[in-house]
């Protein structure tokens, strides 16, 4: 009954004109828009001159149904009346109004039914990202309307056509396919097909000095727009790609059984692109770098491509055919892309353990976060799309899949895939939210999903799980595991265990349903007493499992025999060292001890990866240069003994992350200077300038030379302006260091990022830390400005790089930063601080440890 008396007034609040539009697009904005406003066409021309400073003018042609014309009409332009020329209806010209970024269409423009605005405009160049020859747009996830008038919200999907007038030697690409395209003098004009629906979010074009590599995969026809003018480079990745694309696109085909919805498949590879990739229809773009690989490219990489690839191959089913009602849940398209990503690499990678796999790239982002004061609920709160950007991070990425793996463990793989094919075809071309889908799903039987996704999507932080063993006579008298909410509110995690009991007579697994406080294993009663409990041993467990004092031990002197279970006992021993459980210098010898005779190489990536953190963050610098030898020897042993180049290059990586001897950097050197090899190991353009920055960060004599040689040495002109930009963040003396950080507060100093967090991390680096100590607060202090007019992943990854070879001494100044923090503050930006100064805390704390007897 209520239900039924609240939607029609839902309806007449929907309707209502908004009041005075504040900044960015709030709910009510989007509501009063998406109830009045059907069957919406952009068309688009843009003059892009050749010329990066040049302005870019636009032309467009608005249509729309308009349910209600008693109210006016509010667009979304954030460059504002300077840069609107004029709008016209058929009635004539327009007396719009501007406010907050907004242009105001007075009823009097307005009609119920169709209505047509032609718009002139000067397009904002923020999310333009426009370079010497070439330039992409990236409007995620709401910057469109900081380049051309639009209703900037993800259910408003309008139907794109676009033409580009451009210099003449440049290729075009839109999500649409190419109609026809007419040559003038210097200049050319490329017309694109009109699209199918699409959110603002996901139009986009990309115009240039590209190439472009045709490929024909299974009756279709995909292109590749590149930069790369390495032929052997070129040559050694081209196959691969498509290869890898066409298989993803076959695979999603058959799991959804819908066809590719979007006709022509394009895709650009960009240089210092902002993310990974990102999946417009048609035209994604990817990191140049993440898909071209180097020859010392390790299968860890490898198989990272594999997953970029099909996950932003994914997209184009969930979020692209199915958008997310409001970016609350963006985590949906970002879950079910992951989720699908590591089903579809698995038959190309026979030679991986999958299930480490999926333990090792997703629990260790999500605890990274969920462990912290800055954990978020994977379904977040969102009022305005101004904030939309800190919404994306590890728990989308990493923690959803882990709980999607958990749903398809409830609902069965068949069950899972059938009420997702369903949701796709109810939703297709549309819009769908969270509710939508769970309620599908519960609607087959399973009434109790709806408090599953409360505990597991609509709260943060995961559960305290500790080992209740007792022994008697050498066997198990009993072994039980309790589960308590860190956090005091009381919630249970419902899910399933694989416990591992590791001993003399080898290693047994048992399944547990942790959905008590307390659950029993009576199964267990009378066996032999093991060596070791390990509850995530069989890598499905998701929380702080506190070992019993025999099992750390145990496991710290020998790992279990099984790759998933040593992953798993890799990770619970990380996580002892953060809890003060396990001394750093432990866990640090067992790596020293296990790597040499590791087989798996994702269990020796994550040990490699920690190995670093362990040496850097934990060690006290007097510790690490004693350990340094050792370090160091027992890298080069494993190097040289690696059987794949893969491994050597991963082992190499690390050595060339924590060399600190003499004897270590002087071999650096000689390898970068070609006087020694290391057989079976080759070295490419940026592992040269990687190796030049390492070894200028250690101040080698002559450094200041070998970075001028290598600024010589780089061929491709990309990676010579990146090098040339973070050549003030290498230098010895701190004055060019300290101007290179006060230029990043200029706008056009942070246009790529990539590099701008690179620069970071080299100021930031632990070796020079304590000149850099004074830069943490003024850095943290113009955050909210790296949000203003960042992407989306800029301000974690900004915080990130300013605290990154920080430990103890910079705790005091984020400490009395956050204090400072007024109530006005945006919270998703001060739990990004808490999240990345949580390290600092455990850092403090361990040392305090370390300090006692």
């Amino acid at each position: 009954m209520k239900r039924a008396a609240l939607l029609p007034l839902l309806l007449v609040i929907g309707l209502q004109a908004p009041a005075q539009p504040g900044p960015g697009i709030s709910e009510s904005l989007a509501a009063n828009r998406r109830a009045r406003i059907r069957a919406l066409r952009y068309e688009l021309s843009f003059l892009i001159p050749a010329e990066p400073r040049a302005p870019i003018e636009g032309r467009e042609v608005l249509r729309f149904t308009l349910k209600q014309a008693k109210h006016p009409l509010v667009l979304d332009f954030a460059p504002g009346a300077a840069s609107v020329a004029s709008i016209v209806s058929p009635r004539g010209p327009v007396a719009w109004r501007a406010a907050e970024g907004h242009l105001i269409l007075p009823t009097s423009a307005l009609r119920v039914g169709e209505n047509r605005f032609e718009i002139a405009f000067r397009a904002g160049d923020a999310p333009l990202n426009r370079n010497p020859d070439f330039l992409y747009t990236l409007f995620v996830p709401a910057r469109a309307h900081q380049a051309f008038p639009c209703f900037d919200q993800p259910d408003l999907k309008g139907r794109y056509r676009l033409t580009l007038e451009l210099p003449a030697t440049w290729q075009a690409v839109a999500n649409g396919a190419e109609t026809s395209r007419e040559l003038l003098g210097d200049r050319m004009t490329v017309r694109f097909a009109e699209t199918q629906p699409l959110p603002t979010y996901l139009f986009a074009f990309a115009v240039g000095a590209f190439q472009v590599e045709t490929a024909e995969r299974n009756g279709r026809t995909l292109r590749m727009f590149h930069r790369e003018r390495d032929a052997a480079k070129l040559a050694r990745n081209r196959e691969a790609i498509f290869d890898l694309h066409a298989s993803a696109l076959a695979w999603m085909e058959r799991y959804t059984d819908i066809p590719y919805p979007f006709g022509k498949f394009d895709f650009v590879l960009i240089p210092a692109f902002q993310f990974g990739g990102m999946e417009h229809p048609g035209a994604i773009l990817y990191k140049e770098a993440s898909l071209m690989l180097d020859e010392s490219a390790t299968a860890h990489d490898r198989l990272a491509r594999a997953e970029l690839i099909s996950h932003e191959t994914a997209h184009m089913w969930f979020g692209d055919l199915v958008t997310m009602r409001w970016f609350n849940d963006v985590w949906m398209k970002e879950v079910f892309a992951q989720f699908m990503a590591s089903r579809i690499v698995s038959p190309s990678f026979p030679e991986v353990t999958h299930e480490l796999r999926f333990l090792l790239d997703t629990t260790p982002g999500a605890y990274r976060v969920d462990r912290t004061a800055g954990a978020n609920p994977i379904r977040q709160h969102l009022e305005n799309l101004s904030g939309a950007g800190s919404l994306y991070g590890p728990i989308i990425y990493n923690k959803a899949p882990i709980v999607m793996r958990n749903l398809e463990l409830l609902l069965g793989k068949a069950g899972l895939r059938d009420g997702l094919r369903t949701y796709l075809r109810r939703h297709a071309f549309g819009n769908a939210a969270w509710p939508d889908l769970i309620g599908l799903l519960a609607r087959g039987g399973h009434r109790d999903l709806r408090t599953w996704s409360r505990v597991w999507v609509e709260q943060e932080g995961r559960p305290t799980v500790k080992t209740l063993l007792e022994l008697r006579d050498g066997k198990i008298h009993r072994l039980a595991f309790s589960q308590e909410d860190p956090r005091g509110r009381g919630l249970l995690w419902n899910q399933p265990l694989r416990v591992i009991l590791g001993g003399p007579a080898g290693e047994r697994c048992l399944e547990v349903k942790l959905d008590r406080a307390v659950v029993e294993v009576p199964e267990a009663m009378g066996l032999p007493a093991p060596e070791y409990v390990l509850p995530n041993g069989g890598g499905l467990g998701y929380g702080q499992f506190e070992l019993d004092p025999r099992s750390l031990s145990a496991l710290c002197a020998r790992l279990p025999e099984a790759p998933l279970s040593r992953g798993g006992a890799l990770l619970t021993l990380w996580d002892a060292v953060l809890t003060g459980a396990l001394r750093p210098q432990a866990l640090a010898e067992c790596f020293l001890g296990v790597l040499p005779r590791e087989t798996d190489e994702l269990n020796t990536q994550f040990m490699l990866d920690h190995l670093q953190r362990l040496v850097w963050d934990f060690l006290s610098p007097e510790a690490r240069l004693a350990l340094a030898p050792r370090v160091e020897g027992t890298l080069r042993a494993a190097l040289e003994a690696s059987p794949t180049p893969s491994r050597k290059s991963a082992c190499f990586k690390t050595f060339r992350s924590l060399a600190l001897t003499r004897e270590g950097t002087d071999w650096l050197e000689a390898l970068w200077r070609r006087t020694r090899t290391v057989p079976g190991l080759t070295f490419a353009e940026r592992d040269d300038m990687v190796l030049a920055q390492e070894l200028a960060l250690r101040e080698v004599p002559g450094w200041k030379g070998i970075l001028s040689e290598q600024l010589a040495r780089i061929q491709n002109p990309d990676r010579k302006a990146e090098f040339t930009f973070l050549l003030p963040s290498l230098d010895a003396d701190p004055a060019p260091r300290r101007t290179f950080f006060e230029s990043l507060k200029e706008l056009p100093n942070r246009s790529h990022e990539s590099w701008v967090l690179q620069g970071l991390r080299n100021l930031n680096h632990p070796l020079r830390a304590a000149s850099a100590l004074d830069q943490v607060r003024p850095g943290l202090e113009m955050l909210r400005e790296i949000q203003r007019t960042g992407d989306i992943f800029f301000p974690q990854g900004w915080v990130a790089a300013l605290l990154n070879g920080h430990t103890s001494a910079a705790a005091g100044e984020v400490k009395a930063f956050l204090a400072g923090l007024g109530p006005e503050y945006p919270m998703r930006l001060r739990m990004d601080v808490e999240v990345e100064a949580d390290r600092l805390w455990r850092i403090q704390r361990v040392r305090r440890e370390e300090g006692k007897p």
